[in-house]
């Protein structure tokens, strides 16, 4: 950090910010980002909110719009009372898979803070949430928030007329099952009956083929005893089996009134929009903390950033991907912002600088050169379970100790 930026190129000086400086600041990081790291974006709404409307944004999963329900009052007095006795710190910002991309920034910020945060969350989770297929596949974007809004008015209407008791119950059941309540895989679509029959007839073709008279001599296997025992239609008019709970209980149940199924569906919806983050938790946070990291770099380079704000960032920033030994006090699993930063700078190094190692394990990419495009490849194509298994490399599992 040897250059002195000069004053006039800054895009802020000062730790106090205003709304034009963050314009500023945003409209310069979102550039760069396009025209270096090529990512592709929704379009950004940016709010900024105290620590006690953090708070309340903790309590409701992070949606700016939730249904009542006594969990969140609960999850709310819990960290409400953490964070006053000091036990733990608010996020610096929120970010929700939403078109446009709602970001919420915290009011406390500094500048630099802000401008870091920006890059993070409205450029790096950003690009993710868009381009990513698990998301693409399970999430809409568009339509969560006003969905979000027919259920709030759903429920109030519900204990209305029901009764909050009543409301109270489907909801507890519903939530305990939320888990069990997602879609993980895509069904084929169903077959037409002309193509049902023609499956039928290609299979006992190949039946009549393959007959081999000694396989009556066998005795029956446990399965099909098994099956003699059940009851094919129930089970074809169940369609089972069935790996949505939720789902099965709205379609199936024959106790549920029509009111209670839908609350049923509403938070089996509220569970499926969630589901691709449980399952891109490393590559989703090593994808924004990789953006920021770079982007930050690069504006520094470009006498964009002074030195004090540079430092500043450096500090929070190693805050943020600190991984505490296995034995030390504070450790509590795998951080999953410092593995994801780790795997992508890894990718970055194979595509340049590659070892002979690293040429024998990935010899799609090692050397190429390529490593934006191999970086907007896998946040696109994987989630963490994929991710890993393609692109740990010997280098990081020794750096890790990723030993059995």
């Amino acid at each position: 950090m040897a250059r002195q930026a000069s004053k006039s190129s800054l895009l802020f000086s000062g730790s106090d910010w205003d709304f034009k400086t963050l314009s500023r600041a945003y409209d310069a990081i979102e550039a760069l980002a396009i025209e270096e790291l090529h990512l592709d974006t929704y379009p950004v709404q940016m709010e900024i909110i105290s620590s006690q409307q953090m708070l309340d944004a903790y309590s409701s999963i992070g949606m700016p719009l939730m249904y009542r329900h006594w969990s969140f009052g609960k999850h709310f007095l819990h960290q409400e009372l953490l964070y006053r006795k000091g036990g733990r710190g608010l996020a610096y910002e929120l970010v929700i898979n939403s078109n446009p991309c709602i970001v919420y920034l915290m009011e406390e910020n500094t500048m630099a803070l802000q401008a870091l945060v920006t890059a993070h969350a409205a450029l790096g989770h950003n690009h993710f949430f868009k381009n990513n297929q698990l998301f693409k596949q399970w999430t809409d974007a568009g339509a969560i928030l006003s969905y979000l809004d027919f259920a709030k008015g759903y429920i109030v209407r519900c204990e209305e007329r029901h009764g909050l008791a009543a409301v109270e119950a489907v909801l507890d059941s519903a939530h305990a099952l939320m888990d069990q309540g997602v879609f993980r895989y895509h069904r084929p679509p169903r077959l037409s009956s002309e193509r049902q029959r023609e499956g039928i007839r290609e299979r006992l073709e190949y039946e009549e083929r393959s007959y081999n008279d000694l396989w009556r001599t066998l005795p029956p296997s446990q399965q099909a005893a098994n099956d003699k025992g059940q009851d094919p239609e129930r089970k074809k008019s169940l369609n089972l089996p069935e790996e949505n709970l939720l789902y099965f209980l709205e379609k199936n149940s024959p106790v549920l009134e029509p009111w209670q199924r839908e609350i049923i569906r509403i938070v089996r919806v509220i569970a499926q929009y969630f589901y691709p983050q449980r399952q891109t938790q490393v590559m989703n946070e090593g994808c924004a903390t990789f953006v920021h990291y770079t982007l930050m770099n690069m504006l520094f380079d470009r006498g964009q950033i002074s030195e004090g704000a540079m430092l500043e960032i450096l500090r929070n920033h190693s805050n943020v991907v600190f991984q505490p030994a296995f034995d030390d006090p504070r450790f509590s699993g795998i951080n999953p912002y410092a593995l994801g930063l780790d795997m992508m700078q890894d990718i970055q190094r194979i595509s340049t600088k590659p070892t002979a190692e690293d040429r024998d394990w990935f010899p799609d990419i090692a050397g190429q050169g390529n490593w934006r495009e191999v970086l907007l490849d896998a946040w696109a194509e994987h989630r963490d379970e994929s991710f890993i298994r393609q692109y740990l490399s010997p280098a990081l599992i020794r750096k890790w100790r990723f030993f059995v």
